[in-house]
């Protein structure tokens, strides 16, 4: 194996020559340690691999279990046997790998079902298929239509059944692939040569027992868990095509005083950029002339726009409001926060790996022990058996391997899923694959972000405060009508409120937007100024000492506050929030109760952090957190065991949510969050996370009662499949009682599962 993987990263070596350059240990025994030259990693041996770089050359293939397998062609994994998964999106490829597993899929459900009934000709009243044909015939029928599920459907299940066998990294594809191989194999034989087997194994009619049912059912229930698989991976590199979508694909670029529009690929770093109305900022930089209202709820998840002037900030993706500035380029390309935040989303979701499925750690241990117990069977039925003795031999080390290919196996954990899935979906939790519920039920921590998952997300007016009570209506009034002729979410904020007062707007007359500041204009003869300190002190307002205390604490509380002023004097304030929503602070008090520690992390300011904390009764938060502070968060809480979970509902949350054990959207968030994440709360409740984790103990405790059903028939039946009964009671296991074992298991966990369906959220 070892050479293999050497040879194979040779190849990737001489035809990739615009890979990242940038190296690292697979099994990260160096944390973030990278390296510029390929080799092997000093501490495990591992070889090291290069770091997937977004502009690729050519589409790669990778494991989503084990990141160290880098193909340059579809596949399965040499390892596990999963599917191999494009390294970077590539729509294309995920469309067709989907659209070919769906075509099998088809096939496949289209062959097995004649199967099945007919496999039941002998179970139906009055035996009608009998009355038509012999059960001879409906065999070589039934041989024809597994055909294709076998050889084509399905055949992958074999390859990868024989490579685990080859690498000896035993999994799900071995035992499917030993059991409905020698299923089949077993079948063809009793139906060509029936003669050779004792009458134990024979139905009334005198013909041989067959599994052909058994193996095309079996053969299509682990298709139908490729084809979900398929599309959730499709789904997850969603994410980081709806982020591509923000970068902007043009710029104007000002030269010589000309201005011309430009690819973004063409930005350089010291070129002067014109920003205009409306338009997304190309690359990050500095603004050098102009002003602008920037929209960075992308980069910070806050909904206020930030007023930027000369010397500020600004980044790519972010988008301006109503005016026009020029900016100085200083980041381009790959080292742009927007690409930044892309790769972090890449690298998060393909940095850990799915939990080994406990189906797989008891396959690696079940099938040598089979395989043993049918060899060991053989030899001592050779040996000591009545003639004739090879044929009882091989007959019984058939049996042994005929019961002991679970046939509740493939249904076990899909059920449960399925339905659990199903009974997520009716109470508002959107999941995406069966890690997500598996992991949920052992999450410890919560980090949730603040606006849009712990508030509305959306600036609302609390109040209007005026000197004089009775001038309380008549302020709103004149402030709504000002406000009418702003685009400023804050100024929206005031209207609406205004307009569920049912108060009637005026027109305003010499409208002014003073950026940073405020805004000044005319209503019904009086000079009407909204704005911060600043602005009164610009127009030489006069503000009571009154006034001036009660806006600081207001200010101490997080709120974002605004003077209003009459004709020169400073009259009240108003006074806007982004509202708790109702339900947050039960659903952390429950969480905490439960055990689980939250953690509040938002980008906004410390007051206001500070603010929503005390009323949620939280006593951790962090504030003014940017993508990546919440990113190491994770990593550094994980690194100590912990199991995490990330709520969160904007872009600046995405990579956040993909490196966390469970990603949980608000469904009233961007459709970014909802793709990285793996679950999607559709109300945008935090009571949702409560709901989920409940379902997830459920769903898993389901999936442990269906594999022992799966399991417990096949292995009480083992020993008498063996012949241990023979000796004193001359028994030996017939086919029709294995395959009644076989039925049992899998009624078991189809009854079992459909209880989830009950359970109360």
């Amino acid at each position: 194996m070892k050479h293999e993987h050497e040879h194979h990263y040779d190849e990737h070596k001489h035809h990739n020559h615009k890979g990242s350059g940038v190296y690292h240990c697979p099994m990260n025994c160096e944390g973030d340690k990278n390296y510029t030259e390929p080799g092997n990693c000093p501490k495990c041996g591992m070889d090291l691999v290069e770091q997937p770089t977004l502009i690729t050359t050519g589409t790669q293939f990778t494991c989503p279990m084990h990141p160290e397998i880098i193909r340059d062609e579809p596949g399965s994994c040499p390892i596990c046997g999963m599917d191999l998964v494009p390294l970077s999106p590539q729509e294309d490829e995920e469309d067709k790998t989907y659209k070919d597993l769906l075509k099998k899929m088809k096939i496949a459900v289209a062959f097995s079902v004649p199967v099945f009934i007919i496999s039941m000709a002998d179970l139906i009243p009055g035996k009608p298929l009998l009355n038509i044909l012999s059960q001879e015939s409906w065999n070589i029928i039934q041989f024809f239509l597994t055909l294709p599920v076998v050889f084509y459907a399905c055949w992958m299940f074999f390859i990868r059944a024989y490579n685990s066998v080859r690498t000896w990294n035993l999994n799900m594809f071995t035992l499917i692939g030993l059991g409905t191989g020698v299923a089949f194999v077993f079948s063809v034989f009793g139906m060509l040569f029936p003669d050779i087997f004792p009458d134990q194994f024979k139905t009334e009619s005198g013909t041989v027992y067959l599994y052909f049912e058994a193996t095309a059912v079996i053969l299509t229930l682990v298709l139908l868990g490729q084809l979900l698989e398929a599309r959730a991976h499709s789904q997850t590199s969603g994410a980081i095509k709806e982020l591509l979508k923000l970068a902007p694909s043009e710029a104007t670029i000002v030269e010589n005083g000309k201005e011309r529009v430009i690819s973004i690929h063409d930005i350089n770093e010291g070129d002067l950029l014109r920003v205009k109305p409306g338009d997304k900022v190309p690359v990050d930089g500095e603004i050098t002339d102009g002003n602008g209202s920037i929209d960075e709820s992308m980069i910070t998840g806050e909904p206020m726009p930030v007023e930027k002037g000369v010397g500020d900030k600004v980044s790519s993706g972010t988008i301006n409001g109503i005016k026009s500035f020029i900016m100085i380029a200083q980041k381009v390309g790959a080292d742009t926060l927007l690409s930044q935040i892309i790769q972090m989303v890449n690298d998060a979701s393909r940095s850990r790996a799915p939990i080994q499925k406990l189906a797989d750690t008891i396959s690696k241990y079940f099938v040598p022990i089979v395989v043993v117990t049918s060899i060991v069977t053989f030899i001592v039925w050779a040996t000591f058996g009545p003639e004739p003795a090879y044929v009882f031999a091989f007959v019984n080390a058939i049996a042994v391997l005929i019961i002991a290919c679970p046939c509740a196996l493939g249904l076990a954990t899909p059920m449960s899923v399925m339905v659990g899935v199903g009974k997520g979906a009716q109470s508002g939790i959107l999941i995406k694959n069966a890690e997500a519920l598996e992991e949920m039920n052992k999450v410890d921590v919560l980090i949730t972000d603040k606006t849009g998952t712990i508030t509305e997300g959306k600036p609302s007016v609390e109040k209007v405060f005026a000197l004089q009570d009775s001038l309380e209506e008549s302020l709103l009034e004149d402030i709504a009508s000002l406000n009418q002729q702003s685009e400023h979410p804050l100024a929206d904020a005031v209207v609406k409120y205004a307009k569920r007062r049912n108060i009637s707007l005026k027109v305003a007359k010499d409208f002014e937007a003073v950026a940073g500041k405020g805004v000044i204009g005319q209503v019904s003869s009086r000079r009407v100024i909204l704005g911060n300190l600043k602005l009164m002190k610009q127009e030489n307002v006069a503000v009571p000492t009154k006034l001036e205390e009660k806006i600081i604490e207001e200010q101490k509380l997080g709120k974002t506050v605004s003077f209003i002023a009459i004709d020169g004097k400073a009259l009240g304030y108003v006074s806007i929030v982004d509202a708790i929503k109702k339900s947050s602070v039960n659903a952390i008090k429950e969480l905490v109760n439960n055990g689980v520690r939250v953690i509040m992390m938002t980008g906004d300011n410390k007051n206001t952090a500070k603010a929503v904390a005390s009323q949620l009764s939280l006593s951790e938060y962090h504030a003014e957190c940017l993508p990546q502070d919440k990113l190491n968060k994770i990593k550094e809480l994980q690194s100590q065991g912990f199991v995490v979970a990330m709520a969160g509902d904007g872009i600046n949350d995405s990579p956040a949510l993909a490196q966390a054990n469970i990603g949980i959207a608000m469904g009233t968030g961007t459709d970014v969050a909802m793709q990285s994440a793996s679950i999607t709360l559709v109300q945008g409740d935090l009571k949702g996370i409560l709901k989920a984790k409940k379902l997830s103990h459920e769903v898993m405790k389901n999936i442990k009662q269906n594999l022992f059903f799966a399991f417990i028939y096949n292995a009480l039946g083992i020993p008498v499949a063996a012949g241990v009964l023979f000796p004193v009671f001359g028994i030996l296991l017939s086919p029709i009682l294995a395959a009644t074992a076989m039925s049992f298991s899998s009624v078991s966990v189809i009854v079992n599962s459909l209880r989830l369906r009950k359970i109360s959220l």
